[in-house]
């Protein structure tokens, strides 16, 4: 991947379901899902094949899957997933 992970945000939520968002990239590209785990949110980043079929635990955030957040906030998703 060209650029800094810096180049991905901010990143935006958008509401799946009640315990689940889709985490997407300025560019509007999915790369991954914040889901609810008992009573903490988890990043479970997500890439895809040249074949377009999805790599859990893939993509350009792989370093950040599974990091525990308090609640679903863009911002601070941002920060702490983007942070060099």
């Amino acid at each position: 991947m060209s650029g800094s992970l810096k180049d991905l945000g901010p990143m935006s939520l958008h509401p799946v379901n009640e315990g689940v968002f889709a985490v997407r990239d300025a560019a509007g590209q999915p790369v991954g899902n914040l889901k609810r785990i008992g009573s903490v949110w988890k990043f479970k980043a997500v890439g895809y094949t040249a074949a377009g079929e999805p790599e859990p635990g893939g993509g350009p955030l792989t370093a950040q899957h599974n990091r525990v957040f308090e609640r679903p906030d863009a911002s601070e998703l941002s920060a702490r997933l983007l942070a060099d």
